[in-house]
């Protein structure tokens, strides 16, 4: 894979750009304190804008790798970000790069995760020229599996009891897509 950072990326109502400092109130107002928004995933939501302020500074230092890909998602008739879309995991080995992603809920159901993920999947097929993007779910979580396959990818199986979320350890549905099958 050619390695090219968090570059600037944009939709028709979108701008997927690097996470500021200036966004660090609007994070944590928007998502990052939502329990909803962190119900089927991995950390809690936060407590104090500590937190958030935290993690964006460890965002802000990773950048200086190209191997990291975390995007701020901002509707261009918002003006601010509502969201973020990752490279969760990088695998070098096989070409693979797996995605994550959260929104504020506010925001759930306008098909801004699905426009989000459609560009980032290009850019990581023509740009970073990945073999396989990858993207999990629990299975509770069906609003995350139509993402994936709206985006076109398939559904390959269920991990049992394979990761742990708030509510403790669940399965984990995988789907992918090919650069065989983007192309």
């Amino acid at each position: 894979m050619t390695h090219l950072g968090t570059i600037r990326l944009e939709t028709s109502r979108l701008i997927l750009r690097r996470f500021e400092e200036a966004d660090t109130e609007t994070a944590f107002h928007v998502w990052t304190s939502d329990p909803k928004v962190t119900k089927y995933l991995r950390w809690e939501h936060h407590s104090s804008i500590t937190q958030m302020r935290n993690l964006g500074q460890s965002w802000l230092m990773k950048y200086n790798d190209p191997q990291w890909y975390h995007w701020v998602i901002v509707p261009k008739e918002v003006g601010f970000p509502i969201g973020t879309i990752s490279a969760a995991n990088v695998y070098n080995d096989t070409d693979t790069i797996e995605v994550g992603f959260c929104l504020g809920s506010e925001y759930w159901g306008l098909g801004y995760i699905t426009e989000a993920f459609a560009a980032v999947i290009e850019f990581f097929f023509e740009e970073v020229h990945a073999n396989r993007i990858e993207a999990k779910y629990a299975p509770e979580n069906k609003a995350s599996g139509r993402v994936m396959e709206k985006c076109g990818l398939t559904f390959e199986g269920t991990l049992r009891s394979s990761d742990r979320i708030q509510s403790g350890i669940t399965d984990v549905c995988v789907c992918s897509l090919l650069a065989k099958d983007y192309f």
